[in-house]
């Protein structure tokens, strides 16, 4: 079973976990999600199932969109509800006081991201650091924020929409705010909506796969790896062609019918089969093979 499931992942569970569900409901040995959601969090998770985790490193940059519940006047180590208290402030902020500060961070800004992350220093995660107490220097890095909506203010708690580049930490960007209302957040809810092109509207639940998989039906909800490719351009080859690249071997420019660009391509058999990425680089000699497309491993 080869292609990509979108699962609506719940609360209290780690994303490993419910990837690792979804592969035993399945019956595949090979998946992989394209972006982790902390155990807190809940919706879009995409999982790339068999031969598609080849390709989970080669997907688009697409934004992503969240939905998130905010608490000023309270600050924790891991800048969610979940942690350990590190301050409790007085609020004193009106709505346009918190509509002014949400402002500053939208557009291109530069984010530091938390220690409680997946990111890694030297080769070790850092959220495993934080949990031994170390706590190091990181790098902030730019990100754009798309749109950030403020609703359901009630002087101390505030829900917000934000659509965001990826990489965006929206609990960092919750403690931001905090700071710059001098009175502290952190996050209490969050929801992922969209991401990689793909919208939580069309996810199934956990519970709601092992029906399927019960009725020998999952098929029916398994999306072809296509659809996370479509910003590259397409590319058909002749059935020789077809069979080098499917090898390993690269492709001549001269002999492909389009005027090569550098950049990355869907690759396609003439029985319009996707064959996999192929790369054309600056010198625009050859197509490479960057990935093949196994239907299963």
């Amino acid at each position: 079973m080869t292609g990509i499931i979108c699962l609506d992942k719940p609360q209290g569970m780690t994303s490993f976990s419910a990837v690792k569900k979804a592969s035993n409901l399945l019956g595949i040995k090979k998946a992989g999600h394209t972006g982790t959601l902390d155990p807190m969090a809940t919706g879009l998770l995409v999982v790339m199932l068999s031969g598609c985790t080849r390709f989970i490193e080669l997907l688009p940059e697409h934004k992503k969109s969240y939905t998130a519940g905010v608490r000023l006047g309270i600050t924790t180590d891991t800048l969610d509800i979940t942690g350990k208290v590190l301050s409790e402030s007085e609020v004193r902020v009106s709505e346009a006081q918190l509509l002014s500060a949400a402002e500053k961070f939208t557009g291109d800004i530069l984010q530091t991201p938390p220690m409680y992350s997946a990111l890694k220093k030297d080769g070790v995660r850092l959220y495993d650091m934080a949990r031994k107490g170390v706590k190091i220097q990181r790098e902030s890095r730019k990100i754009n924020i798309e749109s950030l909506k403020i609703y359901n203010f009630n002087g101390t708690e505030f829900n917000m929409d934000v659509t965001c580049s990826a990489g965006t930490y929206i609990r960092s960007l919750c403690d931001d705010i905090g700071k710059e209302l001098r009175c502290g957040a952190c996050l209490t809810e969050l929801r992922r909506t969209e991401a990689n092109g793909f919208s939580v509207k069309n996810a199934v639940t956990l519970e709601q796969l092992e029906r399927l998989a019960e009725d020998n039906n999952a098929e029916s909800v398994i999306i072809p790896i296509e659809k996370a490719l479509e910003a590259y351009g397409k590319i058909t080859v002749t059935g020789a062609q077809a069979r080098r690249f499917h090898n390993g071997g690269s492709l001549s420019c001269d002999r492909l019918n389009f005027q090569p660009e550098k950049g990355l391509y869907r690759v396609y058999s003439p029985e319009n089969k996707l064959l996999g990425i192929g790369e054309i680089t600056e010198e625009k000699v050859d197509l490479a093979v960057k990935r093949v497309l196994v239907s299963d491993e």
